[in-house]
């Protein structure tokens, strides 16, 4: 995933949490915010709860990486905030969910 697609800015978390729908599942909490950008932006969020910085680093380079195998449609800015029963998943647990939930919201590409 590459640093323009990440959102990183406080005010903008703060923004799309506070304004945007929630989508809960297993393992996430989703926060989804139609914009009129050309692009589209992730944000992650992994609280002191899970885990030590090395777990939670981790567990957002797992994410990151389940994100960018696939291609999403332009104009959306998306938080992730991990909850606690990550822990006690594997990753492909944590994959199906994710993208599960991901196609259900439709951000991903159509392959024509």
């Amino acid at each position: 995933m590459k640093k323009i697609n990440i959102v990183k800015k406080n005010e903008d978390f703060n923004r799309i949490i506070q304004t945007c729908k929630s989508y809960k599942t297993k393992y996430f909490f989703i926060y989804l915010e139609e914009n009129t950008n050309e692009i589209y932006h992730f944000g992650f969020s992994v609280g002191k709860k899970i885990g030590n910085a090395v777990t939670r680093n981790h567990i957002k380079r797992q994410i990151k990486q389940i994100l960018s195998e696939k291609n999403y449609q332009n104009g959306f800015n998306c938080i992730i905030i991990v909850r606690k029963s990550v822990l006690s998943s594997t990753y492909q647990q944590m994959k199906e969910d994710l993208l599960e939930e991901i196609s259900k919201l439709e951000l991903i590409k159509e392959n024509i």
